[in-house]
């Protein structure tokens, strides 16, 4: 089973599927949509496959493929995933079909092609693959890139007010990041040996000021990926205008090409210079998780709310990656899955909150939840899962990146530990001044608002409460194979340490 191209097929079958979308009659959307649906179903089963064979206890990286592509650069069509990557695949494969059910009248409502949106979607699922996938610096970089497209679209021909203006925001800022990563990408040729194989650079070495220059190329481009602070300002204008579907998998997938890439690239390639500009990133870490925390209690818009929490989430992830300790890692890695999952979430249930209502902001609701309780019981459980609430899965993520940063760093771990109680006064101030308090007489009139979640919505925020759940009070099959791939990560940079025993978390904590 380990020989067969599991990376090649996943990431060229989404592709396969958006083109039979895309040449099905516009004059049936149903079909369209059911032919999406179960494109994307393929993938998980591919994906579920592939992680079933996937080896935690063996090599670091498998599944390695490599075809020529343009040999006189050393280009090649190289695939392989660690635990890491192969976490993030089956992120992808689970939210995207959820995302096609939740989208189902999404398009429509937009008056545009019914198959382009799907096969918008299912394109930007094959960059998505092909970007955690890859094992070539050069052709990460082709998709990095070729991912804005699909992306630019979704919000700009189907997103809500002022797409128009969003999606170029979200292309410009994403460019200039691409193009700082291009130059770095050049002179990681020039200087490692005319190759762009990962393998060959990662045993390569540079003169300190080569490596610190490259390292701030890659940096800045994953930086405004992420977002960290203060490259973060396209998101909240994305976020808000991008239909609910597209918003989580940018806010949910895309923004984690950033972090991955740091995991990837900045630390193995360029170590000293990771640990020269960690204190600087430590810092960018913990300014976003305050920063956006405080705006995000502002918000009077639920899209732009929840963009503005993932900036602040991002910033928890950014700390424990330059903690430089196996937990914090780990506690970062599985905060990418973690918070794609309740973050994906929120964003669903709140774009079906918006579909029904009409309306984005927060004060044309109020009391909602004596109409549509269902909906708002599960808009609750959702922000109680972003606020990382024990019990849920992002608590464990969240409790190992400060609990690891706290060994390294105390400061850093008691500033980011407010972002916490900054989530609850955002969190829940949403959910009272939405679903609870006195009904507001406006939402009567609406006959969406009198609509509960319909079995398709059960059919989509079913499966992400109970991953949420089961990863709240299980983890440790993630966790299994996240570890050996954090540890090989540290020790590329010479940031070992062992990982701590269960009972000795107290101690840490004293």
């Amino acid at each position: 089973m380990s020989n067969f191209p599991f990376l090649s097929v996943l990431t060229v079958a989404p592709l396969v599927g958006a083109l039979i979308v895309a040449l099905l009659p516009r004059r049936n959307p149903d079909l369209a949509k059911l032919v999406a649906f179960g494109w994307s179903l393929l993938v998980l089963v591919l994906s579920v496959v592939m992680w079933i064979a996937f080896q935690a206890d063996g090599d670091r990286f498998q599944f390695r493929e490599s075809y020529a592509w343009i040999p006189n650069w050393g280009v090649n069509f190289t695939f392989e995933v660690d635990g890491i990557a192969l976490v993030m695949l089956m992120l992808i494969a689970i939210l995207v079909p959820l995302v096609i059910l939740a989208s189902w009248h999404d398009a429509e409502s937009s008056r545009r092609s019914v198959p382009v949106y799907f096969a918008l979607l299912l394109i930007l699922e094959c960059t998505m693959i092909g970007v955690f996938a890859a094992a070539d610096v050069f052709l990460f970089y082709v998709f990095f890139e070729v991912m804005l497209v699909p992306m630019y679209f979704l919000i700009g021909s189907y997103g809500g007010h002022q797409r128009q203006y969003a999606a170029v925001k979200f292309f410009l800022y994403s460019l200039v990041g691409g193009l700082f990563m291009l130059a770095a990408v050049i002179g990681l040729w020039v200087v490692g040996g005319k190759t762009f194989d990962w393998q060959a650079l990662s045993q390569a070495e540079f003169a300190t000021d080569t490596a610190r220059w490259l390292f701030l190329g890659f940096f800045l481009a994953f930086a405004i990926k992420a977002p960290f602070f203060p490259f973060h300002t396209w998101l909240p204008d994305a976020g808000g205008a991008a239909p609910a579907g597209a918003a989580a998998l940018l806010v949910g997938v895309l923004d984690k090409v950033g972090t991955f890439g740091i995991l990837r690239y900045c630390l193995p390639l360029f170590p000293e210079a990771s640990r020269w500009f960690a204190p600087w990133a430590l810092a960018l870490g913990v300014i976003g998780i305050i920063y956006a925390a405080l705006l995000a209690v502002g918000q009077n818009d639920l899209k732009r709310l929840v963009s503005y929490t993932s900036i602040a989430h991002f910033g928890f992830i950014g700390v424990g990656i330059f903690a430089f300790t196996t937990q914090a890692g780990t506690g970062a890695v599985l905060y990418m899955l973690n918070h794609g999952l309740a973050t994906g979430l929120l964003f669903l249930v709140v774009g079906m909150l918006i579909a029904r209502r009409g309306s984005a902001l927060i004060s044309d609701f109020g009391g909602a939840g004596k109409l549509v309780p269902l909906l708002a019981g599960v808009l609750f459980f959702a922000g109680l899962a972003s606020l990382a609430l024990p019990g849920t899965a992002p608590f464990v993520s969240e409790f190992l990146v400060l609990i690891g940063t706290f060994t390294t760093n105390k400061p850093v771990a008691v500033i980011a530990t407010l972002g916490i109680i900054l989530a609850a006064a955002y969190v829940l101030w949403m959910v009272q001044r939405t679903t609870q308090g006195t009904l507001n007489p406006a939402l009567t009139e609406v006959d969406g608002m009198r609509r509960d979640l319909s079995l398709r919505e059960k059919v989509v925020v079913a499966p992400l409460i109970a991953l949420i759940v089961l990863l709240g009070f299980y983890p440790k099959p993630v966790t299994d194979v996240i570890n050996p791939a954090v540890q090989a990560t540290m020790q590329d940079v010479g940031k070992t340490d062992p990982a701590p025993e269960i009972g000795s978390v107290q101690e840490a904590a004293k």
